[in-house]
């Protein structure tokens, strides 16, 4: 399918956990305190629209399963979600219910690595922190989308864990959204080409 390709919401200092609030942490819903305007909306509307698959964490799936298959819109953003195949990545998840969903439960690693070898466009990889980190520990991530939000969280999970190896992504691209300091990056492991 081509790519891995996470793409997170994140805040200054590198929290990731519950953007949308969703969740029960203390902080959830601070994505939302912010104007990512026109410009953010349409990132993430391409970004969906280029991918050919979803693969995510349980945590992730469960909450996307949740919320999104009784989702509409009018730019096509729900109906490419819900339609794309989905791949989620799970020891304790008993039966996937969201259409076209399959489990990984062992070997993560060459799971994915058979997932990359199929053709089509890009895999894309969304919150899923414990997924995210062991996909770095792999190298089988070939571009890190980060929206950074102008905020200090102070606790919470954060992307890049406290474990592993030191990793050096190069800046490919740069771009402010919306009125209130919004960026997006994105990074690609530094020394390889893809």
């Amino acid at each position: 399918m081509g790519n891995v390709v996470v793409s997170e919401f994140v805040s200054l200092d590198g929290v990731m956990e519950d953007p949308g609030g969703a969740e029960a942490f203390e902080h959830g819903g601070w994505s939302f305190k912010f104007d990512r305007g026109t410009e953010g909306d349409k990132f993430k509307l391409d970004e969906v629209l280029a991918s050919d698959a979803l693969l995510l964490g349980r945590v992730t799936y469960q909450a996307f399963a949740k919320a999104w298959p009784s989702m509409t819109d009018e730019v096509g953003f729900a109906d490419k979600f819900n339609s794309m195949p989905k791949f989620v990545v799970s020891t304790t998840l008993e039966a996937p219910e969201w259409n076209n969903s399959t489990l990984i439960r062992d070997n993560v690693a060459a799971e994915v690595s058979k997932l990359k070898q199929q053709p089509g466009g890009d895999i894309l990889v969304n919150g899923s922190a414990q997924l995210v980190q062991a996909l770095m520990a792999k190298d089988l991530i070939d571009e890190y989308r980060l929206m950074v939000f102008p905020i200090v969280l102070g606790s919470g999970k954060r992307l890049f864990g406290d474990s592993g190896d030191p990793t050096t992504l190069r800046l490919a691209e740069t771009q402010a959204v919306g009125k209130d300091g919004v960026v997006i990056l994105t990074y690609r492991p530094e020394g390889q080409d893809r």
